[in-house]
């Protein structure tokens, strides 16, 4: 499997510096640096000319905040702990899903979720996912020590630990190590115990790590031991004959993610191409690239059933026993909560 780690990482750097990447200047899409890569966008190109044009966002509250304050897109890709939060900030409106023909192969728990389809209108439409689970180096750390997600408060490994920088993922290993696996029926209680555990693991935390590349060079040259890692750098680190295996069935359990596109609600550019570029993004071809490619999952769950369990289970994507907390919409209440708590956790309060 040919990673897209190597390629993100310059990609990011080259976002700081760059708004856009210009293209078709009738569409313009807000998106993770390394989604603007062919395979995409190649049904739109083949029936417009040219890809869409891209600008790019570290995480989501950055989209968020560029978008209300008067920057114009025509479609973002947030996850979904946001949707509501954009929904409410009128700044998405909904899908025209007759001229998205490939919806319909989405898969039914995503077309009738109550935050992504409001009163008959799509607002939500999956694109990308994944798995968030224990990466270890199997040189220092064995399976034993990595049955637990209290390997992470193991003061031997201060200093050798990494988290991920996404408030999420952070928050859906704590849940997980302190009881909960579903976070939408989280209580106040549930929240401060979780809050309570990472700050128990931030002073043995050597970095809090911001991409998929950082974190390969973190594990691959041995400085870090243990991470909280998403699928496609353990697979990619293996892949390459680096000592780093993947842990998804500790017995507190492990995550799952998913993200999407939202139509931008007055976009400056074409609708029509906007739900082109998503018809585009549903093909089948697209859900082959991103598992053989990136080792994610996609939206098109027809297309995804018709990947083989083996290559699956070699990116890490395969049924696994035991508790998964799925990372779905929860009360954005309590989601604002988490973005500051996590905030005063990471600068040691």
């Amino acid at each position: 499997m040919r990673s897209s780690l190597s390629l993100l990482a310059g990609v990011s750097l080259l976002a700081l510096t760059l708004p856009a990447q210009a293209d078709d200047g009738e569409l313009l899409i807000l998106d993770w640096s390394g989604f603007e890569e062919d395979p995409y966008w190649e049904a739109y190109a083949a029936k417009h000319g040219d890809m869409p044009t891209y600008s790019f966002f570290g995480d989501e509250e950055e989209a968020f905040q560029k978008l209300r304050s008067g920057f114009r897109a025509d479609v973002a890709h947030p996850c979904p702990q946001s949707v509501q939060k954009w929904i409410e900030a009128d700044l998405i409106e909904p899908w025209d899903v007759s001229k998205i023909p490939s919806y319909m192969q989405v898969a039914e728990v995503f077309r009738t979720d109550p935050t992504f389809v409001q009163d008959g209108k799509v607002y939500f439409i999956p694109g990308d996912m994944g798995a968030t689970a224990i990466a270890y180096n199997t040189d220092e750390l064995t399976p034993e020590d990595v049955s637990t997600l209290q390997v992470f408060t193991n003061p031997a490994l201060a200093g050798r630990i990494s988290l991920p920088d996404v408030v999420d993922d952070a928050y859906a290993l704590a849940y997980l190590a302190t009881g909960t696996t579903d976070w939408t029926q989280a209580t106040e209680e549930d929240f401060q115990k979780a809050s309570a555990w990472l700050r128990e693991v931030h002073p043995l935390v050597r970095t809090y790590w911001t991409d998929g590349a950082e974190l390969a060079q973190l594990m691959g040259t041995g400085e870090v031991l243990l991470s909280w890692a998403w699928n496609e750098t353990p697979v990619q680190l293996a892949d390459e004959g680096q000592p780093i295996a993947f842990e998804r069935e500790p017995q507190e359990g492990s995550s799952m993610w998913f993200c999407g596109y939202v139509n931008i609600k007055d976009g400056p550019g074409d609708e029509a191409k906007a739900h082109d570029f998503m018809e585009s993004f549903l093909q089948p071809s697209v859900a082959e690239y991103i598992v053989t490619e990136w080792g994610y999952g996609h939206g098109n769950a027809a297309a995804m059933e018709a990947i083989d369990a083996a290559t699956l289970e070699e990116v890490g994507l395969n049924p696994i026993d035991g508790p998964v907390l799925n990372q779905v919409p929860m009360d954005i209440r309590l989601r604002e909560q988490m973005v500051k708590e996590f905030e005063r956790i990471k600068a040691g309060f």
